[in-house]
């Protein structure tokens, strides 16, 4: 496979992975608007900047881990594995973020989705010594199942698991999640070896002309 097509690829990969990012965080601001209910607000910022951006940021920076996975790797390409860091990173970029969650904890969440993603990754991808992805995935487990049980706590009795709401948004949490794991594990994973097959290795059926 020559330059040019192997360009092409990368950004088609990188392109899916924005476009999966974006969509990810889109479904998640469903979820936050679930555990708010008519207290939940949309602004510009809040809504753009701190989660959809992030989305784009980590669902492209994991569509380029896939691309340099599949051509090789690249000498430090598995520090994409931190791409998750943006949905922490950006909503501490807001004015008073910083503050907010130093005395009243808002922004937490941001942070714990981050944590699982990158312990949920890890402990997915079968790399690395098995002691530390036990470790990773049980810290994981650990904070999903607290965001699977919060809905009654924050929202009350509606959002509570024995309700067919409380149940479906409970779903909704871990199953985002778990996805954001899945896509998290791709910096973790063993590397494909490029083999380009030479055009004198092409042959030609007599009688069709169908090239294999």
């Amino acid at each position: 496979m020559n330059t040019s097509s192997f360009a092409a690829r990368n950004a088609a990969l990188i392109a899916v992975g924005t476009t999966c990012g974006i969509a990810w965080a889109a479904g998640f601001r469903g979820y936050m608007v679930e555990l708010a209910g008519p207290a939940s607000t949309f602004g510009w910022w809040g809504t753009f900047g701190a989660l959809l951006l992030p989305g784009a940021i980590a669902g492209g920076l994991l569509g380029w881990a896939e691309a340099l996975r599949r051509t090789g790797g690249r000498p430090g390409w598995r520090w994409l594995a931190l791409a998750p860091l943006a949905f922490a990173v950006a909503p501490m970029l807001m004015p008073g973020a910083v503050a907010a969650l130093l005395t009243q904890g808002l922004g937490g969440g941001a942070i714990a989705v981050a944590l699982m993603a990158l312990g949920g990754g890890f402990a997915l991808s079968r790399r690395g010594p098995l002691w530390g992805r036990l470790v990773s995935g049980l810290v994981s487990a650990t904070l999903l199942a607290a965001l699977a049980l919060a809905g009654p706590g924050i929202a009350g009795p509606a959002l509570a698991l024995t309700e067919p709401r409380g149940a479906w948004v409970a779903v909704l949490a871990t199953s985002f999640v778990v996805l954001l794991a899945l896509a998290s594990s791709i910096p973790h994973r063993p590397i494909v070896t490029v083999t380009a097959r030479a055009p004198s290795d092409r042959t030609v059926q007599p009688e069709s002309g169908a090239v294999r």
